[in-house]
């Protein structure tokens, strides 16, 4: 297995800006296991999927987590990681190899951090002069949404971002970057999603900074995923066996559902109550035990979720899906359009 097996040419006008309005409005292309794609959009969900079958989601809540701030006369840029709390976060930092412990960040007059540790992949520990609700307000106020480096934005982002990147599923605040299949749903989309007898259940996956950097080693199963916090909730879990147990199909609306139920489920493949941090890679080779099918967005080449798409499409028809999207003029990354993805030798009935 080598990296370059994962790349695929991408014209740059297809990386999406903004997101389709409305939001389910976005194409879909079908992958179904059975060989052929079809063409449809993210609002013929309803139609494509059965009574009984389940959507499982993920509620978390992007913070406003980058932050511009000044070390003496330098520039730095921050985004948040996690939260150790106490005030004291892991974090990335643009031009981290200038700072040094004991440096202070000044992020606003009364809001800043202290510089205590350098760590490995690129991480800084900082330690910040507020915490809890004081920090949150200040979060909110000098913190930008955590968009993708290729979304191009002036310097403290867009405010239309701050609703525009969250889903409407977005309950739980932690994570710093959004789990963007979940995007493309409106409530419009989610009552004719139930009036059809399809049901919904969440779960919690804070994710990290960590989903956008890049796989450096020739080898990808060399590479070291971040750690994310995730929640499976005794109900849901509950609530996946049941569908499972009477022939439901289980849907996992983007790639941090499908990580974090394969993170809670026994040999068996049976999801249980979860709760802690996933590093679980998914290459070609892993075979998914707990999902029938995928929503999930277009992601970029050589990255980890390209790979994931790999192992659950075959690498060979998900790079022919994704020269069908090309062709057929489908928007890329986080803003753009979607696919449906049925495993192959999945449980899909």
């Amino acid at each position: 297995m080598r990296l370059a097996d994962f790349d695929f040419d991408l014209p740059r006008e297809l990386i999406a800006d903004r997101p389709a309005e409305p939001r389910d409005s976005a194409r879909l292309l079908v992958i179904p296991a059975a060989g052929g794609f079809d063409d449809r959009r993210v609002g013929d969900l309803p139609e494509l999927l059965r009574p009984g079958d389940l959507l499982v989601c993920n509620d978390t809540r992007v913070i406003p987590a980058r932050l511009v701030g000044t070390r003496g006369a330098a520039t730095i840029e921050v985004t948040l990681a996690h939260d150790l709390g106490g005030g004291n976060w892991q974090a990335f930092a643009r031009g981290a190899r200038r700072l040094h412990p004991g440096d202070r960040i000044a992020f606003a007059k009364d809001f800043g951090a202290e510089v205590m540790a350098k760590e490995p992949d690129g991480l800084v520990a900082l330690r910040f002069d507020l915490e809890g609700e004081a920090f949150d307000l200040a979060l909110a106020r000098y913190g930008a949404m955590p968009l993708p480096p290729y979304i191009k934005r002036p310097r403290g982002g867009d405010a239309a971002d701050l609703d525009r990147y969250q889903t409407i599923f977005a309950h739980e605040p932690g994570a710093v970057a959004a789990p963007t299949a979940g995007l493309h749903f409106t409530p419009a989309l989610l009552d004719r999603l139930a009036g059809r007898g399809i049901e919904l259940a969440t779960l919690t996956l804070h994710v990290g900074p960590g989903t956008f950097l890049p796989v450096k080693t020739a080898d990808p199963r060399q590479h070291r995923m971040h750690g994310e916090w995730g929640i499976v909730s005794a109900d849901t879990a509950a609530r996946v066996r049941a569908v499972r147990s009477r022939g439901g199909r289980i849907v996992a609306i983007g790639t941090t559902a499908l990580r974090l139920l394969e993170s809670a489920a026994e040999d068996t493949g049976e999801v249980t109550p979860f709760a802690g941090e996933t590093r679980l890679f998914i290459l070609p080779g892993y075979r998914v035990r707990t999902i029938d099918l995928l929503l999930t967005n277009f992601h970029l080449p050589r990255s980890t979720l390209f790979m994931l798409v790999a192992a659950l499409a075959g690498l060979d028809r998900i790079k022919a899906a994704y020269a069908h999207a090309i062709e057929a003029g489908y928007r890329f990354f986080s803003y753009g359009d979607a696919c449906l993805i049925e495993p192959r030798g999945s449980a899909a009935r």
